[in-house]
């Protein structure tokens, strides 16, 4: 073989290569969150318990930071193409149709909510989030940047981005299915679970017909920022 077979024989190879999310992206993506989990939950543990709103707003950064830093360390250590786990541009349209479809999820998820809390013993373990997004304007504030928009961005990406792109070689319904159990079960076994299914499948089915994680972003975003309002509007009830 020349030297310009070669050439075009390893341009090829590479073209291939970066045409596809593959298992050893997975692997060091979710590697990588897993420590940053790990340390976010160490340095978690070592804060005064009497502070629920910094504890509570910990909890939203660690959901953030740990599987977008999972993500940008793989794509940056592997030299893969940002667009290849759906970091590209969207037509705006998309965006509206994600919000509205986040609000029919948001509709969806406190039918499926109140359910399962009246037929079941199911724990609600987003006591410490809601701490924090009614403690103030400051912790609202700090529960919607970090709940409805870091969370959002780090966990679609991973998930969405790199899990659910890897599986649609094995089928699109199940790269949906699996993703959003996954996706589901990292936020363990309680009243959240089948909330997090839905987002999960609604997420990956913007995810397919638009190639971009953005619109998943949005839904996902709309039902975390519900939550914290929700939770602002009980507290006033009850207190009025």
């Amino acid at each position: 073989m020349s030297h310009s077979d070669r050439t075009t024989a390893a341009g090829l190879h590479q073209s291939a290569r970066n045409g596809r999310v593959t298992w050893p992206d997975l692997w060091l993506a979710a590697g990588v969150a897993i420590a940053l989990y790990a340390v976010g939950i160490l340095l978690y543990l070592q804060m005064p318990d009497d502070d629920a709103v910094a504890k509570g707003l910990a909890l939203f950064a660690i959901s953030g930071f740990a599987p977008l830093g999972g993500v940008l360390v793989m794509i940056a250590l592997r030299r893969r193409p940002a667009a290849l786990f759906g970091i590209t541009c969207v037509a705006p349209r998309w965006l509206a149709i994600a919000f509205m479809i986040g609000i029919g999820v948001v509709a969806l998820n406190l039918a499926v909510t109140t359910l399962v809390s009246m037929t079941t013993d199911a724990a609600d373990l987003q006591s410490g989030y809601q701490s924090a997004a009614t403690s103030g304007i400051g912790g609202f504030l700090g529960a919607i940047l970090l709940g409805a928009v870091l969370t959002p961005i780090g966990e679609e990406l991973l998930f969405r981005g790199v899990l659910f792109t890897l599986l649609t070689r094995y089928g699109v319904w199940l790269a949906a299915i699996l993703s959003s159990i996954v996706f589901a079960l990292s936020h363990g076994l309680n009243l959240s679970t089948p909330v997090a299914v839905i987002v999960g499948l609604a997420a990956a089915w913007l995810m397919r017909k638009t190639k971009s994680v953005w619109p998943g972003v949005v839904v996902h975003a709309v039902n975390n920022a519900s939550s914290s309002i929700i939770s602002v509007v009980y507290v006033h009830i009850i207190a009025g």
